[in-house]
């Protein structure tokens, strides 16, 4: 087809709607109806005289004709865009839109920034704390940090492996003045039990350390983040990222009675293309990775 007549909008929201398997969120991104992005997909797929997408009744699935035209649209409108993105950016521009898990950015990249800072005076961070794995075509940062138990990698994204997570248990000092010594695992049960999004970390820990126990209460938060708020301030027992925990057990705000760790997966930096980083967020991708190294 000459490129004078190439469908360049149907082009644009088949691609999105095939990226997203959605209609509603093609919609979204694009900023225009759904009906809209349903009119322009039929247009090309009665272009080129085949289906593009099956549609299901709570979405699309591409059929091999979508998957094969999808392949090649992604791959050229990310080309599209890096290079007008590198067209409008003069060298000049030296701050770091970062998307990172709630509970890494309040528990570790804050206390740590100040250092990255010092090393980089000139460069500046825009931090944004999400739980979502972010489509980087639609969002502002350059960089995500994500925390995953089993996987390592996603799609149309590239992910550095950064540390791994290895959960311990910390109590308050204070709290654990008031009560006998703790001597073995199974003396937790004395205390009030903290747990993040579940109960069932606590019984994969206990069960680590040799015994059943199960704790079936406590107070459940959304995040580590809050688990730590909660814990040095006396509310109970919780199991911690080592990575948030060691400067709180250092300082003497936190007491790790024993050394049994749960592994929990493994954080990871992810970007849309390590390479096209600009200089200033590669440099925070290298000190991000020596600093957890």
């Amino acid at each position: 087809m000459k490129r004078g007549r190439l469908p360049l909008t149907a082009l644009r929201s088949f691609e999105v709607a095939g990226r997203l398997k959605s209609f509603t969120l093609a919609a979204g991104e694009l900023f225009i109806s759904q009906a809209a992005v349903s009119r322009q997909v039929r247009e090309l797929e009665a272009l080129i005289g085949k289906p593009l997408f099956t549609r299901r009744h709570r979405g699309v699935d591409l059929t091999p004709a979508g998957e094969t035209l999808l392949s090649v649209l992604t791959g050229s409108f990310d080309m599209i865009g890096d290079c007008l993105d590198g067209l409008r950016d003069d060298g000049t521009s030296a701050t770091v839109a970062i998307s990172a898990e709630p509970s890494f950015a309040a528990c570790w990249l804050v206390p740590n920034l100040p250092a990255f800072q010092k090393e980089n005076p000139a460069i500046d961070i825009s931090l944004d704390a999400d739980t979502r794995l972010i489509e980087f075509r639609q969002h502002e940062a350059s960089l995500a940090i994500r925390h995953s138990v089993t996987a390592t990698s996603w799609s149309r994204v590239e992910s550095r492996y950064l540390c791994d997570v290895a959960l311990t248990p910390v109590i308050s000092p204070v709290l654990l003045a008031q009560r006998r010594p703790l001597q073995a695992p199974i003396d937790l049960l004395d205390y009030d039990f903290l747990h993040e999004e579940n109960r069932d970390l606590w019984h994969q820990w206990f069960l680590k350390a040799g015994t059943s126990a199960k704790p079936e209460r406590g107070l459940v938060y959304a995040d580590s983040g809050m688990v730590l708020q909660a814990v040095l301030r006396g509310q109970g027992v919780a199991l911690i990222d080592t990575l948030f925990a060691q400067d709180e057990i250092v300082a003497g705000r936190l007491i790790q009675p024993f050394a049994i760790t749960l592994p929990y997966g493994a954080y990871w930096m992810v970007a849309r293309s390590f390479s096209g980083l600009s200089p200033a967020a590669r440099d925070f991708a290298e000190w991000l990775t020596a600093a957890l190294s």
